[in-house]
């Protein structure tokens, strides 16, 4: 059984070869990825400015596991008081929960977050504050805008070919669902494949995002998506814009 710990201590390791502190941090992510493996990686590779070559600074891999780290430590101290409270709600005979930890929803996928599909589109905040964030919402706080972040701007109306549903400027989260009652997913018609995503090729040398790639960002980005029947819902047929 892996360990985050464990491969969290080699990613810190400087005696092995930075190939193997990466995948490393690979394995972290198996472990725990608040946005999903892919645009939780996203996610890091930007905000610990991890360059395309990571002998430029290997420093950039101990930023990003670190601020994983952290998030993972809030997350546990919530989940193990989530669980401590179901058992005492199962023992008072309430066999259903008031509320689905968000976790729950964010590992197993949620036709509401677009980053499943698009890893290029996830909440901007750090995952500390992302965290921290779900679990206020968890607890019952009334908080403004986003349930994701937070962003309170205009959402992006995105047709569903046969209405529309508003998402997230900021993060693509699904604001307001398609009227029609059926599940449907949001995904990229600009699609980035995952080993591209992996070699960081949307990063410079220098550990800032490459501006000219993939080509589209932010709300542009997001007015690409293109709605489908989710696969896990009950309509299976593709819905084209």
């Amino acid at each position: 059984m892996t360990s985050f710990h464990t491969h969290r201590a080699k990613v810190h390791d400087p005696s092995l070869p930075l190939y193997r502190r990466h995948s490393a941090l690979r394995t972290c992510l198996t472990e725990f990825a608040p946005y999903g493996l892919r645009a939780t990686y996203h996610h890091l590779t930007v905000r610990a400015r991890m360059p395309r070559h990571l002998e430029t600074d290997p420093g950039s891999l101990l930023r990003a596991v670190d601020e994983l780290h952290e998030a993972r430590e809030l997350w546990r101290a919530r989940a193990e008081e989530y669980a401590a409270q179901r058992r005492a709600e199962k023992r008072a005979g309430r066999r259903q929960p008031a509320r689905t930890p968000w976790w729950h929803l964010s590992w197993r996928g949620s036709p509401d977050s677009a980053w499943q599909h698009d890893p290029f589109l996830h909440p901007p905040l750090s995952l500390p504050d992302y965290v921290r964030r779900q679990n206020a919402l968890l607890d019952g706080a009334d908080l403004p805008g986003c349930p994701a972040c937070g962003e309170q701007g205009p959402p992006v109306p995105l047709s569903t070919g046969h209405d529309r549903a508003e998402l997230c400027r900021a993060c693509a989260r699904v604001l307001t669902p398609c009227p029609c009652g059926r599940w449907h997913s949001f995904e990229p018609t600009l699609r980035v494949g995952w080993s591209r995503t992996w070699r960081r090729e949307h990063m410079s040398g220098t550990g800032e995002p490459d501006r000219h790639w993939p080509g589209v960002r932010g709300t542009a980005r997001i007015e690409r998506l293109a709605a489908y029947h989710d696969p896990h819902g009950p309509y299976a047929s593709v819905l084209r814009p």
